[in-house]
């Protein structure tokens, strides 16, 4: 996926200031932040959303949510509140296609978004 954005950010092509790399996930900030802490996880792996993740895809997702959760603590969310979301396709505001997860937090959010 040589044109895909992110996966430049996980061969290092793309600056990013990362925030979290192993060999599965790499976590840094949202240079569009829409929140004091907006941070995008993200697999080493190209899938393009979480529609097309596979039952294969399933501890690469729940280590994607753990990551989330680890970085929420590390950013001082965890104890007022943050947000976790993906979106699937166009209409849902995808705009990059390689699965990514959205953490928030440091302000309130309201119910129902967007």
């Amino acid at each position: 996926m040589t044109q895909c954005l992110f996966c430049g950010v996980v061969r290092g092509d793309i600056p990013a200031k990362i925030l979290h790399r192993d060999d599965r996930i790499v976590a840094f900030e949202d240079i569009n932040p829409q929140a004091p802490v907006h941070t995008l996880l993200i697999p080493v792996k190209h899938i393009q959303s979480l529609s097309e993740a596979g039952e294969e895809d399933r501890e690469l997702l729940g280590d994607l949510l753990l990551a989330a959760g680890r970085l929420a603590r590390e950013r001082g969310v965890d104890a007022t509140g943050y947000r976790v979301v993906t979106n699937c396709r166009e209409a849902a505001g995808q705009s990059v296609f390689h699965l990514h997860v959205h953490l928030l937090g440091g302000r309130r959010f309201a119910w129902p978004p967007g």
